[in-house]
């Protein structure tokens, strides 16, 4: 077990979610500051420890030494100025540096935070470049994410690229940040927003320049047409349900934007918000019965709306939008 703990404290050091293991420039920064503010705490915590120890173990002379004017106005006065000066020069340093631009013409991505899920749009590459609870970034590119929430405040955070900001309704903030690193990370909502707080989480997919314009190519064109008979009745009972009502599909009549972009869901890595892997078998499921895996999210259940046949055809027209 001894051997087990060292271990598992490495662990937390590294991973899809981890302001340990930078994936770019400004994550690299805070990683710094993290190193320099805990470092220098410990530094500052071990010389008043051993402060206290001479005062408490030292010759009486030492101890008298140790009390004199001049030491208490050194130790006590000087020494802690001087340090937290130092600390906060650095910090403030650090923070400026965050906020610096690198390009004069940083990819713009639209994310807006909802109960309890992620729009993204990517309005500088078209019209039709939207998605839900996936963050797609070109490699070595920098971004500017605008912020804002459709709601209540949320606050988006990815560890790895860079710190948390506050998505207020009303109001646009805004974050640059580059992904220097090939993957996938996890991004999540660290603001608590209702009772699905803790399953808003979206996926971070950082992708060589050509296959992030292909999978831009992709979102931008309409779904093809379903190919089996399976797809085509899922296809219609998407219509006969109302789900169109609330979801858009490109190349199809349906073009809501209350709930998140389905066109090309198949493709997603998980479902609501992170709450579920995305498979056929979980698209059903989620379908039939939200409420039983998210409480209190908008999704209205079909279990007693659908059939069996009907509620897995539809599960697998969607899960073939890819």
């Amino acid at each position: 077990m001894k051997r087990l703990l060292p271990l598992l404290v490495l662990a937390g050091c590294s991973g899809a979610q981890t302001p340990l293991d930078p994936w770019g420039v400004q994550a690299e920064r805070i990683a710094t500051l993290t190193h320099v503010l805990f470092w220098g705490g410990t530094a500052v915590f071990l010389i008043t420890m051993g402060f206290l120890a001479l005062a408490i173990l030292a010759p009486a002379r030492l101890r008298e030494a140790m009390g004199s004017r001049r030491f208490v106005i050194g130790g006590g006065i000087v020494f802690p100025v001087t340090v937290l000066t130092a600390l906060l020069a650095y910090s403030l340093g650090i923070s400026r540096a965050l906020t610096q631009p690198m390009s004069d013409a940083p990819l713009r991505i639209e994310i807006i935070g909802r109960q309890y899920w992620w729009e993204i749009r990517y309005p500088d590459l078209g019209k039709g470049a939207v998605t839900a609870n996936a963050l797609h970034l070109p490699l070595g590119r920098e971004v500017e994410l605008h912020l804002t929430s459709a709601d209540v405040i949320h606050s988006v955070w990815v560890p790895n690229l860079h710190g948390k900001l506050d998505m207020i309704p009303g109001r646009v903030n805004r974050q640059r940040l580059r992904a220097d690193r090939l993957g996938e990370l996890r991004g999540q909502c660290t603001e608590f927003c209702g009772a699905q707080h803790t399953l808003m989480a979206f996926d971070v997919v950082v992708q060589e320049p050509g296959e992030f314009e292909a999978w831009i190519a992709r979102q931008r064109a309409p779904v093809p047409e379903p190919r089996t008979e399976e797809h085509r009745r899922g296809r219609q009972v998407f219509g006969e349900a109302g789900c169109g009502a609330c979801h858009a599909v490109r190349g199809t009549p349906w073009s809501a934007r209350i709930a998140p972009d389905l066109s090309r869901i198949g493709s997603r890595a998980t479902l609501a918000g992170g709450a579920l892997p995305n498979n056929r078998g979980n698209l059903a499921g989620w379908i039939a019965a939200p409420q039983d895996i998210k409480p209190g999210n908008a999704m209205p259940a079909y279990a007693r709306a659908l059939e069996g046949p009907d509620l897995l055809a539809l599960a697998s027209w969607l899960d073939s939008l890819r």
